[in-house]
């Protein structure tokens, strides 16, 4: 992946910094990225067809807006659970969800979760943020938690084809203060091939001019 991926911006900044960040913007991240990338994902979800009684991750929670989404598709008969990196998130998620989805605080490099036991994940403007070199650990991890057969969704920054000038101005942005342009745009759907998973149905759409990627794919 390195050399494939050369042309995508590092990230620079420590799982602990992001971390910090995360806690201290989860009160008002509705009221910013939340509102912006939320009818994305939830185009996503509704791709990724959740059905009753399933069992689903979803990697970064956030607040959980998705995930309360997901609950609903599940059911009584099924579980969702989420899993995130930020303390503040979770907190903000439990006091939305409450005991309807089973949430911890994790990295996706090194999933809580053994091996086999989701029939779908879901992934949404939380790939970007990992570093080149980590992502295809993070999607062994997904291959490894999910089912025979199961599915992956994934929302993300959209470095693919020649880009555009939205795409490079965030990159820039991305360059000049990663603290708080912490995600960039990556190659999803290469990213996601090389994993091994086979692409299913796939989207591409923008935010305000910047590109973005729906991928559904699902386990060899």
């Amino acid at each position: 992946m390195k050399d494939s991926f050369a042309d995508v911006s590092p990230v620079k900044r420590s799982k602990s910094d992001a971390r910090r960040y995360y806690d201290r913007i989860s009160r008002y991240y509705d009221l910013m990225s939340g509102l912006f990338e939320g009818r994305h994902a939830q185009t996503a979800l509704d791709m990724l067809s959740i059905a009753g009684g399933e069992a689903v991750l979803e990697i970064g929670i956030g607040t959980g807006q998705c995930l309360k989404s997901i609950v609903r598709s599940t059911g009584q008969s099924g579980m969702a659970c989420g899993i995130d990196i930020s303390m503040g998130m979770l907190a903000v998620s439990r006091r939305r969800l409450g005991n309807a989805a089973l949430v911890c605080c994790g990295d996706a490099t090194h999933l809580p979760y053994k091996d086999g036991i989701f029939d779908a994940v879901f992934i949404s403007f939380t790939l970007e943020l990992f570093d080149t070199p980590e992502i295809p650990f993070v999607l062994a991890e997904i291959d490894r938690v999910l089912k025979d057969q199961g599915r992956l969704g994934v929302v993300s920054m959209s470095k693919e084809g020649r880009g555009n000038l939205m795409g490079r101005i965030y990159e820039w942005l991305h360059k000049k203060w990663p603290a708080y342009f912490d995600c960039r745009p990556i190659h999803v759907k290469k990213a996601i091939v090389d994993a091994d998973f086979i692409i299913q149905n796939q989207r591409s759409v923008n935010m305000f001019g910047l590109p973005l990627k729906i991928v559904i794919a699902q386990k060899l």
